[in-house]
């Protein structure tokens, strides 16, 4: 039966030791061997830094161990440890002669054995060091199988280090089945590995069960401690006591914080400045917490300090460890442990009396604390000498002054001088411990300055009760002002500021008021029975003061106005119900001069009594009503008579204009005197003239037209010789009618569209453009006898007719112009249109005598058979 060697287990331990100064480090490995013989590895010798030549190893027991050229120590035959033993081991340098020895540690462990277990591998885990010199490969551990004495077997490794990324760190014989390391080990990038072993036959296979083999990589002090931040920054109160929190450092190791490689301590090395004392701090070596340890921060002394923080492993050893450093800012920040101090124990300054909001002296303090901060800024109060408040101290933001301000006027008269007290505060109270100096409170001294005053009314307004109606030149008061000036001599004038109606005088010396002319209540610049007088009073000083005051008067009313009826105007229906008008009066005066009102009809003229009736409703209201059943349609002037109720009464007439006209059956006014009389509103009578200006326009733009349109025709040669051209002396007069009986004419007779051409009818108003001006006549010549006015259509088609026949005619195609007079006048008609007489019984040889331009109109008149 032959037992599998499995042996290889890995102790790290590092030893250092000062020897003639280099530093040198033992890896150790410690081989105990149950049957196989030697030689056994069992331990790796590593001599850093002990010289650059070529090294020889010597053993104390060379019977039980030896070492190569290359420092491996073996063991030399079986070895049986019962406890632990020590190895000496000489090296020796073999170019300088230098010796260096060491003691070995023999420590006896357990045998690991390869063997069958129910067919199951055990391999336990295998400790491997990070950053091993090699050489590479490096065994690690042999896996052999007991089938592999029947037959040949293939062994194989896989996982992540062997077949899996990061690939060929770990490869194995498939013969021998010797699992070594291909490179040096980093903890920091992969701790551990594992690894799955396997062993197949030539023809693939497997005749064991898949083992795990789990390879640690073990650690080594292999990185420096590294802070998080290079620079930290902290800050503490001044005045803080020791053992207060001011910050806390940290740094990372990378390396097994489990072991001491990973373990930090922190330490200061130096404090600038180290002031009042190098040791003010002190920091938490396991924690990096920094605190004070001394009394006595003081920002105003020292503002910053700068500590450098050293980061060692090793549990702070300084002969293993490494380490690394950082910079700690601390900042002392600032208390109100400084109060403001004036910086003189009195200020002075001056006001003029009367003025408010000036500065009157600047109030300077110094504050040892951090400008601009809340333990700095000054707050400023009055603790004395002004009784009336009539000053302030605010603080200056940016020079942290107090401003002395008035904020009440100052009478000169009153006080002269003001002696102020003021105390200066921070924003923040003081710290503990610290008491205000004498220094925080200053006076303030303040002279009054006097000005010449105003003078002033008393009282103002003044009110004053008077009937009105006062007759002028009557003294009403005597409204006179006082001069505040009590120490200046000075002389007092008045003169009248605002009288809207001009009813007052006041003289100029003594303030007397007196009338010019009579108080009415009714005036329209009385409001509310008060009117309002304003005087002005100046006086005689440098340079001179003036001031108003206001007389109020209070006009008590008397009956002095007579009522008169409201409303003034009426409707109502000259037949249907109901036909009654309600009144009232209205006047100027107040009660009990005013209503309640007596109303009566007058006596003249008679019809008034005979067709009214008014009766009385109310003390204000009466009716008005018809006594008979019929009234023609017409405006009525009806005279009331109204009489008040004042201790003398007064009466008046007052006409009440009534329309009396048709009403539909629901009571309203139906004629065209209702529609006329009902008005019309702004907008709509504005609305009428605009069209009425735009339609004129329209007319003279034709005119123009037409006056155009008659150049270019006169510029044509004419047909008729110039000379004998009349139609310049032709005149065209529109008659007025005969009177109001000419209104009644039947419009029926002119609706006629039928028997006319639009093409030939003439616009009323426009003439022939040929047409001169001529003599009035009384009457004019016919061509032919006119009909009787009744049918105008039938009267205006014959003279069209007539007019296109006559070959006397001037050669323009244009319509002759004849108005219509009407019937009825009392004065008579005008016109030839209206005569009895035809044209033919007409003598007209007396044109002749007119000259050449009637000759014309001679020859189409006259006599003559020509």
């Amino acid at each position: 039966h032959t037992h599998t060697l499995t042996f290889f287990f890995f102790l790290f331990l590092a030893i250092a030791r000062r020897i003639t100064k280099p530093l040198w480090t033992l890896c150790l490995c410690v081989c105990l061997l149950s049957v196989h013989p030697p030689p056994i590895l069992c331990l790796d010798l590593d001599f850093a830094n002990c010289g650059r030549g070529q090294l020889k190893f010597e053993s104390g027991s060379t019977s039980d161990f030896r070492i190569d050229a290359s420092g491996v120590v073996y063991a030399a035959r079986d070895l049986e440890l019962t406890g632990p033993a020590s190895l000496t081991v000489q090296v020796n340098d073999i170019a300088t002669k230098r010796q260096w020895t060491t003691q070995v540690k023999r420590v006896p462990f357990i045998y690991f054995f390869l063997k069958r277990m129910k067919r199951d591998w055990v391999i336990p885990p295998i400790n491997v060091a990070e950053n091993s010199r090699g050489p590479f490969p490096q065994e690690l551990v042999r896996i052999r199988s007991d089938h592999d004495k029947n037959r040949s077997l293939r062994y194989s490794v896989t996982g992540p280090g062997a077949d899996q990324p990061p690939t060929g760190i770990f490869i194995i014989d498939p013969i021998s089945g010797e699992l070594s390391v291909n490179k040096p080990l980093d903890r920091e990038h992969i701790p551990n590995f594992h690894l799955r072993a396997h062993a197949v036959d030539l023809n693939g296979n497997q005749v064991e069960n898949p083992i795990d083999i789990i390879i640690n990589v073990i650690d080594m002090n292999d990185n420096r401690p590294e802070f998080t931040h290079q620079i930290w920054n902290g800050s503490v109160p001044e005045g803080s006591k020791p053992g207060t929190f001011v910050m806390t450092v940290t740094s990372v190791d990378k390396d097994d914080p489990k072991t001491f490689n990973g373990m930090l301590r922190y330490k200061i090395l130096s404090q600038n400045p180290e002031s009042p004392s190098s040791n003010m701090f002190t920091i938490n070596n396991k924690t990096g917490g920094i605190i004070t340890v001394a009394a006595g921060l003081d920002r105003e002394k020292v503002s910053q300090y700068t500590l450098i923080i050293q980061a060692t492993d090793m549990e702070g050893n300084p002969m293993y460890g490494l380490s690394n450093t950082a910079t700690a800012v601390i900042k002392v920040t600032d208390i109100n442990d400084n109060p403001p101090e004036f910086t003189a124990e009195t200020f002075f300054g001056s006001v003029p009396e009367n003025r408010v909001n000036v500065i009157v002296a600047n109030l300077t303090v110094t504050d040892k604390d951090q400008p601009n901060t809340l333990a700095w800024n000054a707050v400023y109060k009055i603790t004395g000498g002004d009784p009336t408040g009539s000053f302030s101290v605010p603080t200056d933001p940016t020079t942290n002054e107090g401003l002395v301000t008035v904020v009440k006027p100052i009478d000169y008269e009153t006080s002269r001088t003001y002696v102020l007290t003021v105390e200066a505060r921070n924003e923040v109270p003081l710290a503990r411990g610290i008491h205000s100096p004498r220094q925080s409170t200053a006076t303030v001294s303040i002279q009054v300055i006097d000005v010449n005053e105003s003078p002033y009314f008393q009282p103002d307004p003044k009110l004053i009760k008077l009937e009105e109606g006062m007759l002028p030149e009557s003294t009403l008061t005597t409204f006179t002002a006082q001069d505040p000036d009590r120490f200046m001599q000075q002389s007092i004038r008045y003169s009248k500021l605002a009288d809207p109606a001009n009813w007052l005088r006041i003289d100029p010396n003594t303030g007397r008021i007196t009338t010019v002319a009579v108080l009415d209540r009714e005036s329209p610049f009385v409001k509310n029975s008060l009117y309002n007088a304003t005087f002005m009073a100046s006086d005689n000083g440098e340079p001179p003061a003036t001031g108003t005051g206001t007389l109020q008067i209070y006009l008590l009313d008397i009956n002095d106005n007579a009522p008169k009826v409201f409303p003034q105007e009426a409707e109502i229906c000259e037949k249907p119900e109901p036909n009654a008008v309600n009144i009232t009066a209205v006047d100027g005066d107040l009660n009990p001069n005013a209503g309640p009102f007596a109303f009566e009809l007058a006596h003249r003229p008679t019809d008034v009594r005979r067709n009214w009736t008014i009766t009385r409703i109310s003390g204000d209201y009466a009716q008005l009503r018809l006594k008979i059943g019929y009234l023609e349609s017409g405006i009525y002037d009806l005279p009331i008579i109204i009489t008040d109720s004042g201790n003398l009464p007064m009466s008046n007439t007052s006409y009440l204009r009534i329309k009396v006209c048709q009403c539909d059956p629901h009571g309203d006014c139906t004629d065209q005197q209702h529609i006329m009389a009902a008005g019309l509103g702004t907008g709509a009578i504005i609305s009428i003239l605009l069209c009425i200006i735009i339609l004129l326009i329209l007319v003279l733009m034709f005119v123009v037209w037409m006056k155009r349109r008659d150049k270019e025709r006169q510029a044509k040669q004419l047909l008729i010789d110039p000379e004998d051209d009349v139609r310049d002396n032709i005149l065209k007069y529109d008659e007025e009618g005969g009177g109001e009986e000419d209104q009644d004419y039947d419009l029926s007779q002119l609706q006629q569209p039928d028997t006319l051409e639009h093409d030939t009818i003439k616009p009323v108003g426009i003439r022939r453009m040929d047409e001169r001006p001529l003599h009035p006549e009384p009457q004019y010549p016919m061509r032919s006898a006119a009909p009787h006015p009744g049918d105008i259509g039938d009267f205006i088609n014959e003279g069209l007719k007539a007019a296109d026949n006559d070959p006397t005619a001037p050669p323009y195609d244009s319509l002759l112009v004849f108005d219509y007079e009407g019937s009825g006048s009392t004065a008579g008609s005008l016109s030839s249109l209206n005569s009895s007489s035809s044209g033919g019984d007409q003598d007209y040889d007396y044109l002749n005598d007119w000259g050449p331009r009637f000759r014309k109109l001679a020859d189409m008149y006259g006599g003559s058979d020509d």
